[in-house]
């Protein structure tokens, strides 16, 4: 059965979408059949994976409301192991359609349940927001990737965001783990990337991932092209980046079934008050996946520079 990973995180322009369509591509390129999921109204995944907007084509809106067959929405992504389940505009009314229905954080989920066996990986892009899409999202995974920008703001959204995984496992879906923590837009040339990154490693530990992901103008650049960067500029240091991310999510699931439990681990140091300390208290609550220690990624301290 895949592992169903939601990207999430409700600060915007922290690179959910960019994760989730680099990361969906390096996974597909690793041979692992993966299903990117566009939950977000603004169809930012559909759009950089080479699909313009078109209001005949059927989206996650036709499945989640108007029943239609998920068999049927799926989409090749135009990459060999990936496929895609595209999203447009209609999602907004999704998110108050869902309000009256039955069993209304699980249509997601439900339907994922469906297509399941036929992936490795599902990855789910989120909108910048906690409304019943995102809670669709999260009930239907089984971990979170939370991507984080490497500036300070950033360290309030970790608070806010964990507090509130801790409260869904306790309703919503008791097994939600913590896949882990990516930094992404680091810069190894200024010290606020570096000083942001060492506290967020010493707070979160484990659980952040070796691999970083740098500033990089060809990851800003791979959408407007319709694919992700690996084959936009595969010697890019954005491309090399999501690929050891990759390497690092594959291990770790290896690790999941080599030790037949998905280990709980609050990664979070010590520290004394303020915003990062109860994020690493809430991030503590939640329990995470272990991240690798040998995946080959770069480290916090001494990320890709830019291209």
């Amino acid at each position: 059965m895949a592992r169903v990973i939601a990207i999430t995180n409700q600060k915007g322009g922290v690179g959910k979408t960019t994760t989730a369509v680099n990361l969906g591509a390096s996974l597909a390129a690793s041979e692992q059949h993966t299903l990117v999921i566009d939950c977000d109204p603004q169809g930012n995944t559909t759009s950089a994976l080479g699909f313009p907007k078109d209001p005949a084509r059927r989206t996650l809106y036709q499945a989640l409301m108007l029943d239609e067959p998920i068999e049927r929405i799926i989409l090749d992504a135009q990459v060999e192991g990936l496929d895609l389940i595209p999203s447009d505009k209609n999602l907004v009314g999704a998110a108050v359609e869902l309000v009256n229905l039955e069993n209304r954080e699980y249509r997601l989920k439900a339907l994922v349940a469906g297509i399941q066996a036929r992936y490795n990986y599902v990855l789910i892009d989120c909108p910048p927001s906690l409304d019943l899409l995102t809670l669709n999202a999260l009930a239907a995974s089984d971990s979170v990737l939370v991507p984080i920008q490497c500036e300070y703001l950033a360290l309030e959204g970790v608070s806010e965001l964990l507090d509130t995984l801790m409260r869904l496992r306790r309703t919503i879906n008791p097994s939600l783990a913590i896949e882990g923590i990516l930094l992404t837009m680091y810069d190894d040339r200024t010290t606020l990337s570096k000083q942001v990154a060492a506290d967020l490693r010493s707070f979160f530990g484990a659980q952040v991932f070796e691999t970083v992901i740098p500033r990089n103008v060809r990851l800003a650049e791979a959408p407007s092209h319709g694919m992700p960067v690996m084959f936009y500029d595969i010697h890019s240091k954005g491309a090399e980046s999501y690929i050891q991310l990759a390497k690092e999510v594959i291990a770790n699931a290896q690790k999941r079934v080599g030790q037949g439990i998905e280990r709980a681990d609050s990664g979070a140091g010590s520290g004394s008050s303020g915003t990062s300390a109860s994020a690493a208290a809430g991030a503590g609550s939640v329990g995470s996946a272990s991240t690798s220690d040998d995946s080959g990624g770069n480290g916090g301290s001494s990320g890709s520079g830019t291209v």
